[in-house]
């Protein structure tokens, strides 16, 4: 049997705003873009009494036995989903680990828009949104490749024909911890997306938010700091913002030219830093 091809894109987040905690979680609200950048994920059956999970690619290294990939499918073995079958996934990783592009996440919420698109298994939409929280909070996220907004009370808002940019995206030799990042924040923030709507995703408006968690990033990793301030002074960006927990920074244009430019002159500045244009979705 031939493998079956997906493409499992990278999300960043336009803003990203901690407005609270419950039950040991913390709230946020978050503006979700996806961009070109993508892995490269194979499926098909196996005949087996066990998944086989094979990870290649640059970015392939330090991934466990335990990631989101696996969970899903335990998930889907234990409710009896899958009727026994077994499958064969190859992932070639293309989105870096510790950068908050949401690589890990956006594998499982792929796999899973396959397997429900394919009718291997047949769930509603309450029970996918269920199985994509058990795998992790930002999953649901990945199951439309649409711009949208996730607001405090985690009401999820999907909205096509957003303004598109080229994006600058750069993630330096080094990751950040999700749990040390959220475990620094010492206040909440107000909510500001309380009723989403496409006017949103306008450049004047994307330019008021910032994320919540960058501040933190920045003090830990002053290098961090220091990248953000160079990729500022390139090719006139209309902003740079952290995405998620970080530690890429993202660089947004409305000229493709002057994305490809800027991205010239960081490879003259940051040789050894990871660097890549892509544009949103």
């Amino acid at each position: 049997m031939k493998f079956s091809t997906i493409k499992s894109h990278a999300k960043i987040n336009l803003s990203l705003n901690v407005v609270g905690k419950k039950f040991f979680l913390h709230k946020i609200e978050t503006m979700v873009a996806f961009i070109e950048l993508h892995d490269k994920i194979m499926i098909k059956d196996l005949k087996s009494n066990k998944h086989q999970i094979i990870f290649t690619g640059k970015f392939s290294k330090k991934i466990g036995k335990k990631n989101t990939i696996s969970k899903l499918l335990k998930i889907l073995d234990d409710k009896k989903l899958l009727n026994d079958r077994k499958f064969t996934i190859q992932i070639d990783k293309r989105i870096p680990h510790k950068s908050g592009l949401g690589g890990g996440s956006m594998n499982a919420a792929s796999i899973l828009k396959y397997f429900v698109r394919k009718k291997i298994i047949r769930i509603d939409r309450d029970e996918m949104i269920k199985i994509s929280n058990l795998v992790g909070s930002d999953t649901i996220l990945g199951m439309y490749l649409q711009n949208s907004i996730l607001t405090s009370n985690d009401k999820i808002s999907y909205f096509k024909k957003c303004k598109k940019f080229y994006t600058l995206i750069v993630k330096p030799n080094f990751g950040c911890s999700t749990k040390y990042i959220y475990s620094k924040i010492k206040k909440f923030n107000s909510p500001v997306l309380k009723k989403p709507n496409r006017s949103m995703f306008n450049l004047r408006f994307l330019k008021k938010l910032d994320n919540s968690l960058e501040h933190i990033a920045l003090k830990k990793f002053s290098r961090l700091k220091t990248i953000k301030t160079s990729l500022e002074n390139l090719s006139n960006p209309e902003f740079v913002r952290m995405t998620g927990s970080g530690s890429a920074l993202v660089a947004y244009f409305q000229s493709k030219s002057r994305c490809e430019n800027a991205k010239r002159m960081f490879n003259k500045k940051y040789k050894n830093y990871w660097c890549i244009t892509s544009k949103t979705i």
